[in-house]
């Protein structure tokens, strides 16, 4: 099992930054892809952006493209989300998940999320 836990989100004005971190613990053995996640209230959950085992691909949502960045720090398991140029349409929470590098876009662990709102 591997356990993730989300932080970093918090309330910040519209044009602001944020960056949100996930630690990863438990069994992680060898490599996953990454993601983060967000869903906002009476929406459907949808892929922010992804990371690839290798760190060598990502792809992001183009409503954060140019704005959002996904990088992993292999020492600490972490895997970080950098948010610029934040909007009120970025309010959501936010998740972070692993799934295996053999299956991309497969995620099987999860965050608890983490809350993200952005004030206008």
């Amino acid at each position: 099992q591997v356990q993730l836990v989300e932080s970093g989100g918090g309330l910040v004005q519209a044009g602001g930054s944020l960056r949100l971190s996930c630690a990863a613990s438990g069994q992680i053995f060898g490599s996953f892809n990454k993601a983060w996640f967000r869903q906002a209230p009476e929406k459907e959950r949808e892929v922010v952006a992804e990371i690839s085992w290798s760190g060598t691909s990502t792809n992001y949502a183009d409503s954060v493209k140019g704005r959002f960045t996904i990088s992993r720090d292999n020492a600490k398991n972490t895997v970080y989300l950098q948010m610029n140029n934040l909007k009120p349409e970025d309010t959501a929470v936010y998740y972070c998940a692993y799934g295996p590098p053999t299956t991309p876009r497969r995620y099987i662990y999860w965050g608890q999320g983490t809350q993200v709102t952005v004030s206008s």
